[in-house]
């Protein structure tokens, strides 16, 4: 069993019979989603809300109920993935392209699981490049504009295409190397006209599930 896989079936565990979860995106929650299909044919009664059609097509697969985040109160319990995760619980995410769903699933929800390999724990975030999702209309001179910040933007490309997300959007996925002040950088960000959110998850996580070669660890932030 690999280690994406060992951490998503343990965030699992954390889910109850007649719970909302929110269903996250990429190859670690993949497992947890997979898991979760496992037990909903086995009789367990959950509802899903999806943050992305990725996800969305892999939950119908599993025969795993769907409902809209429009029509539920709140989502129980999210799980999802990250790209790195910081000593303060600060990650970053988006790597998959649906940073937005995501964050808007997460601010829904009561309880939020990221599943991670220990190798994302770092101790300064930024050195994998911090995905943002702008509106495509004059991104080429928003791309100049953080250009000119040293922000070291790169417009997400699908072969000789540019990445679309499911919301019809761009990505700019930015070089910073290390990010010194998340906070900071969060407010600077939502400034700038054209920029939808970003892959900086502030305040975001409740547990991280991280699993190691040696063992599975479980740290709990708020």
């Amino acid at each position: 069993m690999n280690l994406k896989q060992i951490a998503g079936e343990r965030a699992v565990e954390f889910v109850e019979e007649g719970m909302v979860v929110g269903l996250g995106t990429g190859s670690t929650a993949y497992y947890a989603i997979k898991k979760l299909g496992e037990l909903v044919r086995l009789g367990l009664k959950i509802s899903g809300v999806c943050t992305s059609e990725q996800t969305r097509k892999q939950a119908l697969e599993w025969e795993i109920p769907l409902v809209d985040l429009g029509d539920v109160e709140c989502i129980d319990l999210t799980i999802d993935g990250a790209d790195e995760v910081d000593p303060h619980g600060h990650g970053i995410k988006g790597g998959g392209g649906a940073l937005l769903f995501e964050k808007i699933v997460a601010l829904n929800s009561r309880q939020n699981i990221w599943v991670i390999e220990k190798r994302k724990l770092v101790q300064q975030l930024g050195a994998f490049p911090l995905p943002v999702e702008i509106m495509s209309f004059g991104h080429q001179n928003l791309v100049k504009r953080m250009a000119g910040k040293n922000w070291n933007p790169a417009l997400r490309m699908n072969g000789s295409d540019v990445y679309m997300t499911d919301g019809q959007h761009y990505i700019v996925d930015l070089g910073l190397r290390s990010i010194t002040d998340p906070v900071k950088l969060d407010l600077e960000l939502k400034q700038i006209p054209g920029v939808l959110d970003h892959g900086l998850f502030l305040n975001t996580v409740n547990k991280v599930i991280v699993a190691g070669t040696d063992k599975v660890e479980i740290i709990t932030f708020r």
